[in-house]
């Protein structure tokens, strides 16, 4: 019996993808120290999707440039799939941020010189993948998503819930361990964001996929596995 429960609790137990502790940032401003995030930390374990809630201005979208290494932390630690962020050099971090993270921002931020194909395949041309492999798998992806008939088409002349669609396509393309969303369908109507915010979710599960994703919208916030928050800088 003693057997049967230590399998079953090693069974439980999911591996920590992404690991914040104490985390700070501060910025000078006007020459005075401007504390945005003042600590607390969090876990996310494989496969897990939290929500990140708090009100404007309060560093949800600071933590997720912390953690996505776009920008350093003050102070605190943060590991991903293990490995210390803050012994990484810029080289490290740059490769990490490649394979192991994807971002889907609340603005597409699709390349507007490139077809939604080239936008999709451009994140694994990048980590090494060959171009016909990277094509072929773009066009999966868009299929995915339901936009494969705009793979031939400028982001400009997709509507806003396609090019979504297409950033969030490209999001997964390296198979991330980890997706990083900060208000994801916060320039979508109603309709479309439920229609985006569906696709991220499916995929995310399907793939085995964590994300910690910001939002405003307490309806998305809680169809995620559980919430942290950010009050007064502190991350709890």
């Amino acid at each position: 019996m003693v057997g049967i429960l230590s399998s079953l609790s090693r069974i439980e137990k999911k591996e920590v993808v992404l690991s914040v502790r104490d985390i700070k940032k501060t910025f000078i401003e006007g020459g005075q120290p401007l504390h945005i995030l003042r600590g607390g930390g969090f876990d996310l374990h494989r496969g897990e999707i939290i929500a990140l809630v708090g009100q404007s201005g309060t560093g949800k979208s600071t933590l997720l440039q912390c953690v996505g290494l776009l920008d350093r932390p003050t102070a605190g630690s943060i590991l991903i799939c293990g490995v210390p962020v803050q012994k990484m050099n810029d080289e490290e971090r740059t490769m990490t941020r490649r394979s192991k993270i994807g971002f889907v921002y609340q603005r597409h931020n699709l390349l507007s010189d490139f077809t939604a194909l080239e936008n999709v395949a451009l994140p694994m041309m990048a980590n090494g993948v060959a171009q016909d492999t990277a094509l072929a798998r773009s066009a999966k992806l868009l299929k995915s998503v339901n936009v494969l008939h705009r793979a031939g088409h400028m982001p400009g002349e997709m509507s806003g819930g396609e090019q979504q669609r297409c950033a969030v396509a490209r999001a997964i393309a390296n198979n991330p361990d980890i997706i990083l969303a900060d208000e994801p369908t916060g320039n979508l109507d109603p309709e479309h964001a439920n229609t985006v915010f569906d696709m991220l979710l499916e995929l995310v599960r399907k793939n085995k996929m964590s994300m910690l994703f910001v939002t405003h919208d307490m309806g998305l916030a809680q169809r995620a596995d559980r919430t942290i928050t950010i009050k007064n800088g502190l991350v709890k």
